[in-house]
Formats: C-alpha cells, structure tokens, sequence
C-alpha cells in the first residue's frame, strides 16, 4: 500500500483512494440564457438541488473509503502564498475579456487586493463588467456593447466536471489544453495547484502533457487501462496529433506506459470525450454504448526504434483491449441492456460514464434504469445516487471526479 503522500493512477478499477472534486457554486448563478451557449451549457440547472446531488455523490465516495478534496480548498490554500495570487491575477486579465490596457490595469489591481477567498471566488465565479464600478464618463464603448457577454472574467461553471481539466496516468499528470476557450483556465487553476500545493510535490515535475504543446487533450479522453497501457479516445475534444504528443512523452519517460490504445469516436457533441460512451467497470469489463459501436475504429500505438513510434490497427475494440490488457477475452456490455431506444435515451443521462471505486463497483445516476439493471446482471455492484440536476451539463459520475490515488494491484 503507497503511503499517505503519494499521488498516482495505474488503473481505472482498483480501490480509488483521493479524489479531486469541485461543488458547484455560485459560478452556476452566472448561467443565463444568453450566455449558455459560450459556457458550453444547454440548460440551467437549480443550484441548491445541485448541490444537494453533488453532496450526494461526495458522500457516497466517502463511504467507500475515498478521500475528498475540493478545487476551492486547494486553491485558497496556494493563493495565500503573495507571488501566487499575483500570478493567477496576471493570468485572468490576460485572458480575460479586457479591451483597454487602462482598464486591465486597474482591474488586476483590484484583484490582487482582494481576501484570498475573494480571489478564489474570481477565479471560478468569474468578474461581470457590472462589479466594476465607473461612472458614464468612464464608460468606453466596449462597456456599453458588451458582445451579448457580461464578463470581463469568465466564469467557470463547468470546473464540477473535474475529470476534463487533467488526468493523473501513473506518477504524473497529464494537463490539458482545453478545446474551447471557455474551459481554458480550468487547466490554469489544475497547474497552479499541482504546481503549489505541498499535497502535489510528488508529481509536480512528471508533466507527460501540456496546453503549450499544441493540439486539444482533454482528461475524458484519457482512460488508465493498467501500469502500462492506456486507452485516448480521437473524439470532438481530443486531436490525433495530440495523442501522438503524449504518447510520445509516456514512451520516452518514466510513466511505466509501453502502450496507447486509440479509439476513435464519431466526432459529436452528443459523444464529446471517450468517457461519455465507454468506460471500464471491472478488471475486464466495459461498459459501452451501442449506438457508436460500429463506428469505432481502435488503433495501437506502440514505441518502435528511435523516437518513432508503431500505429496498427487493431481488429476490433474487442480484442484490441484484450491484447493491451494480456487477456484472453474482456466483456463489453451495452449500455441500456437489449433496448436501443433506452440506450440513447440513457446515453444522453450519461448511462455509460460510470465511475469505478473499486472492481467490479461503480457509481452510476439512479436515473438510467436499464443501463444499471445490464450492469448488475452482469454482476457488476452499482452505487445509484441522484442526478436530475448534475447530469444538465452533460456528464455523470466519472466526469465529476479527478482521481488522484489508486490502490496498486
């Protein structure tokens, strides 16, 4: 068993240990109509419901032995440290939404003579052009249009789906570089803390993945299949010449990762990261949604002589995580059971992104019926909570959650 300070994943379905999560707060009472579209939501959920859900849910890990730790804790303890704060404040006005150089002035003045708390409030919550107080004269014209976007400082109400921002893949991380501008500081606030906080020492300079790197990676591409293989998916959020960039660092590095299954999904919205359609339940089981099953195409990527790396097209999904896994067979059990209209219907509540806390165990929405009931034929033990609110921005159990630590096998 690793000691308290360690921080590592090498598999998708052994114990999980710690935990990063974000309760959703106040960042949710920025959704408006207006703006749904720009913060990548199509509906407005009901906070304090959201809250009570994602309560639930918090609960419900802890009552399998997890650790919890929130983004909002982390953060306001690294922004106590001054050189810190002022880094996160430079940050914010440079990508923020900020016309004049007059105006970002004073605006990261304001912000770095804010409490701590404020300062972290800023940072998820975001800082709407009206809480900057100027008399009409002061006003310039970008005030007055405001581009159909309040904000001077986005708000970040999708950072309660903390699985996207980066994922942990043996003893190091892989940060993200979010697809859409929206969700760009999510990563920004994930490198702060890895890069501050005393709890992330062990990791803090085993990066295999970065924003800098170029092309979109998103952590619900990103699935841990065992110390030594993992599975990214080539979706709408995460780019082939990205999943080239990371497996490259994994093969050349100390991350113990020999090989990369590739799975290629269709390129939708409705099928964002590989996660929304696919996920591991058991030492050899999965979990997958019919209604793209024949259109994944799954490639093995492998280190070859150099730096090059060996691309082969595997048979079929099957037999593709058979062989990366050392196996003679897996199951991949639809989602939804037998009924294809429950299946979407079930895919669109986020049926087949399960969670896995131990083998075999996983959490799930209790809304999707019959996915669960194929789950437990299956044998698989399921852990329902409630989700009528968590599951309008689109993600379910394991997009909420950020493991940092796994039991080893």
């Amino acid at each position: 068993m690793p000691d308290k300070s360690f921080l590592g994943v090498r598999s998708e379905v052994e114990p999980l240990k710690k935990v990063l999560l974000h309760r959703p707060g106040k960042e949710m009472e920025t959704l408006t109509p207006e703006v749904l579209e720009n913060l990548l939501f199509e509906d407005i959920p009901w906070l304090k419901k959201l809250q009570e859900e994602h309560d639930g849910f918090a609960d419900a890990l802890r009552e399998t032995g997890c650790e919890v730790f929130y983004y909002t804790d982390l953060l306001k303890k690294v922004l106590g440290d001054a050189d810190v704060a002022a880094e996160a404040a430079n940050h914010m006005v440079s990508t923020g939404r900020i016309p004049q150089s007059r105006l970002r002035e004073e605006i990261r003045e304001r912000l770095m003579s804010m409490e701590t708390e404020d300062l972290a409030d800023v940072m998820i919550g975001g800082l709407r052009k009206d809480a900057v107080p100027h008399s009409d004269d002061e006003k310039r014209l970008s005030w007055w249009i405001q581009e159909d976007f309040p904000f001077y400082i986005n708000p970040l109400p999708n950072l309660y789906f903390t699985r996207d921002p980066g994922a942990m893949i043996g003893n190091g991380l892989a940060l993200s570089a979010m697809q859409t501008h929206a969700r760009s500081r999510e990563s920004f606030l994930l490198d702060l803390i890895r890069r501050h906080h005393p709890m992330f020492s062990s990791i803090n300079r085993k990066l295999w993945y970065s924003p800098d790197m170029g092309d979109s990676l998103e952590g619900g591409d990103i699935l841990v299949l065992s110390d030594s293989a993992i599975a990214v998916g080539a979706s709408v959020r995460t780019g082939s010449d990205a999943i080239e960039t990371l497996a490259h660092c994994l093969f050349e590095s100390d991350s113990g990762i020999r090989e990369v299954l590739v799975v290629r999904i269709p390129a939708a919205r409705a099928y964002m990261h590989l996660d929304t359609v696919f996920t591991m339940v058991d030492r050899d089981s999965f979990t997958l949604f019919p209604g793209v099953a024949d259109a994944i195409r799954v490639f093995r990527l492998t280190p070859s002589a150099g730096a090059a790396i060996r691309i082969r097209e595997a048979e079929n999904l099957e037999k593709g995580l058979a062989e990366i896994l050392g196996l003679p067979a897996v199951r991949v059990l639809r989602s939804g059971g037998i009924d294809r209209g429950a299946a979407a219907r079930e895919q669109w509540n986020d049926s087949a992104n399960t969670l896995a806390v131990s083998p075999g165990t996983v959490i799930t929405y209790n809304r999707n019926t019959a996915s669960n009931e194929a789950l437990e034929k299956a044998g698989i033990n399921v852990l329902e909570i409630e989700g009528s609110e968590l599951v309008r921005g689109r993600g379910g159990p394991r997009c909420m959650s950020m493991p940092l630590q796994r039991e080893e096998s």
